[in-house]
């Protein structure tokens, strides 16, 4: 029993000697996969109970929060579109997020239920039109909808959300950027004008 025990512990000791010393294709890849399983089998599912949300993280697609200049600059051109809610500027000084964010930009989300939803709260819901996550602040409560922050309008679909549409609200907690590493692989299918860094 011992000598199996030493010849596990050995073999063990092999592998993992192997994974971080040889510079092989086959360390690499076999490290490769070994990093794949644990973020998809031990992390995502552990921080998706930590946070109560099955999308966790969320890395920005689009430029659609992005404000590109300080706050008064932004809110004197685009101050209007929000009166239309009654949202002053005094009220959106106290939002959360509120110089907006950009694409590639990193959040961790927390899940949340409707009815603790606030206006001016940033929330990640699943369009009713293509099925995709957006991450929009919420402009009004009855109903649901939301707007991007550098959009000249809302979207059709985010004028009566449901709340079991509702994956979370962005925390304050953003990682700038880090979302290129996995963007860059997609930008070339994009239609060009949704490619690119934000203006």
């Amino acid at each position: 029993m011992k000598n199996n025990k030493r010849g596990f512990n050995r073999d063990i000791k092999k592998f993992w000697n192997f994974l971080w010393n040889d510079n092989s294709l086959l360390s690499w890849f076999l490290f490769l996969i070994i990093i794949f399983v644990f973020i998809k089998f031990i992390f995502f599912p552990t921080i998706s109970l930590i946070f109560g949300t099955s999308l966790p993280i969320v890395i920005v697609e689009s430029c659609s929060m992005h404000h590109g200049q300080e706050f008064e600059s932004w809110w004197n051109e685009n101050g209007n579109l929000y009166k239309e809610f009654d949202i002053e500027k005094n009220n959106f000084e106290n939002f959360p997020l509120k110089n907006g964010f950009t694409k590639g930009d990193i959040f961790f989300v927390r899940g949340v239920d409707k009815e603790d939803v606030k206006i001016g709260d940033v929330i990640i819901f699943i369009d009713s039109q293509y099925n995709n996550p957006i991450i929009h602040r919420v402009v009004d409560l009855s109903p649901l909808q939301t707007k991007g922050d550098n959009n000249q309008g809302q979207i059709p679909f985010e004028k009566n959300i449901d709340g079991d549409r509702i994956i979370g609200k962005a925390t304050q907690v953003k990682i700038p950027y880090i979302g290129w590493l996995k963007l860059i692989f997609f930008e070339p299918l994009r239609p060009e004008s949704e490619r690119g860094i934000c203006h």
